[in-house]
């Protein structure tokens, strides 16, 4: 390192990022992420003896990839080289692997290679990569925000250990940003610099679990923020807001609020009005609700209050569920946003929902036995039982259809499921009829039971 090498890393020490300051450099000081490096799991103990193979980190933004590749910089006794997938080509890899090569023949010393974004490499510069890995010529540590079995080579997949990063909670990031503000070597503890405790939940709160998001917030803030009289510099919920850039939401997860806003929702969609189900879907993403959650509470509502009207709501929904998992914020919205309004203008039902109380009911109120001829017959001696005996397969018959009892004998004669007029429900109830299959007629009033269990 040359004199002007020197000089421009003291000044990126201290001009550089906060978020990129505050770095750990041991597992320690590491913070979230106990699941893989918390004590005595496979990756700690890999670190702390220094012998690592292969993985990928796999997680979304600001969760600490790039962290504990710095972290595992600081402890190897490995040569370690970092290359970024965006800027890095075939010739920056030949390099990487021909100076490594040098190393282990010259000197015996591995080489990890960190690879950020490595899902932006494409076929070809991945599979350069395999026989290098194979070999133990090179310790990939790959880093990346999509999902590495979609987007990563399977055959380096397969020499490589996949650690699923999850997002910081919230008071993971709390403990971030207090550290920003008071540490006085690596943080922003010189500017003596308060935060006000609202001001801490919201900002930790609005992050989204990424804590780069949150660090940069507190920087700007206490870089442009004024000191008062006391020679101070507060951080308020007003300066935090204007900070991470999001409008202060009367939203609170843990509040009356949070069920106001979720029961507006859901009942927008009841109530098929997609403006309204669509805005406070919006309004739950912007205050940094769970799209987990969210996602539930539509495949709920599908099954709850369309049901057979339409039974492709329900595969809407689960799609949109596993779609939600696999893509993340922010385009993740897009796909709620797709559900929501489908939920909204789908025709409804409850007939779903009441069937299974009614049903709930009969089964709590009499107790029945289970008729001879539906009973089990698959096996021998079943006849001396009197088992299975006189049962009419429905497939023999036209239609597939034989009129027979299926209902114990207890409760003949009872009724759990009454189709609608609405929408699919309407064409079942007409096969039914056309079949001289019994439908049961609905009644205004009958079976309508309060669904607490689901209902808000």
């Amino acid at each position: 390192m040359d004199l002007f090498e020197y000089a421009k890393s003291k000044t990126l020490d201290q001009e550089s990022p906060l978020a990129s300051r505050l770095r750990p450099t041991t597992l320690d000081e590491v913070v979230g992420q106990q699941h893989i490096i918390g004590k005595n799991t496979l990756l700690y103990r890999a670190i702390k003896a220094d012998k690592l193979t292969s993985v990928i980190f796999y997680g979304p933004p600001g969760t600490g990839k790039t962290t504990l590749a710095k972290v595992i910089a600081n402890t190897t006794s490995a040569e370690f080289t970092q290359i970024n997938a965006t800027v890095a080509g075939k010739k920056d890899m030949e390099a990487v692997v021909k100076e490594a090569q040098q190393n282990l023949g010259m000197y015996g010393k591995k080489t990890i290679l960190f690879i950020d974004e490595i899902h932006r490499f494409n076929k070809g510069q991945q599979d350069y990569l395999l026989p290098f890995v194979e070999d133990g010529t090179i310790i990939l540590i790959g880093a990346t925000t999509e999902n590495p079995y979609f987007e990563v080579n399977a055959a380096l997949i397969s020499r490589s250990i996949i650690f699923e990063l999850k997002s910081l909670e919230i008071s993971e990031v709390k403990e971030l940003i207090l550290r920003a503000v008071n540490d006085k070597t690596k943080g922003m503890g010189n500017y003596k610099a308060r935060i006000d405790e609202d001001a801490l939940d919201f900002l930790a709160d609005m992050a989204g679990g990424d804590a780069r998001n949150a660090l940069n917030a507190i920087e700007l803030g206490i870089l442009t923020t004024p000191r008062s009289e006391d020679g101070l510099i507060h951080i308020t919920l007003d300066v935090a807001s204007q900070c991470i850039q999001k409008r202060v939401v009367r939203y609170d997860k843990n509040g009356d609020n949070h069920y106001d806003i979720i029961s507006a929702f859901i009942k927008s969609m009841r109530g098929s009005d997609p403006d309204a189900a669509v805005y406070y879907l919006a309004k739950m993403l912007y205050a940094g609700e769970d799209v987990k959650f969210i996602a539930r509470r539509i495949m709920i509502l599908a099954s709850e209050d369309i049901g057979n009207a339409d039974p492709q709501a329900l595969c809407v929904a689960v799609a949109a569920a596993q779609a939600v998992e696999r893509v993340g914020m922010p385009e993740s919205q897009i796909i709620l946003s797709q559900a929501v309004t489908y939920m909204a203008c789908a025709p409804k039902s409850n007939s779903a929902v009441n069937a299974i109380f009614a049903a709930m009911d009969s089964v709590k109120r009499t107790k029945t036995t289970v008729p001879p001829h539906l009973q089990d017959a698959h096996y021998g001696g079943h006849e001396k039982l009197g088992h299975g005996i006189g049962y009419e397969y429905a497939h023999d018959y036209p239609n597939h259809y034989v009129h027979q009892q299926y209902l114990p004998t207890e409760i003949q004669g009872e009724h759990f499921y009454e189709l609608s007029e609405m929408g699919y429900e309407k064409t079942l109830k007409e096969y039914q009829k056309q079949n001289q299959i019994p439908v049961l007629i609905p009644k205004k009033g009958s079976l309508q039971r309060e669904t607490a269990l689901f209902i808000i």
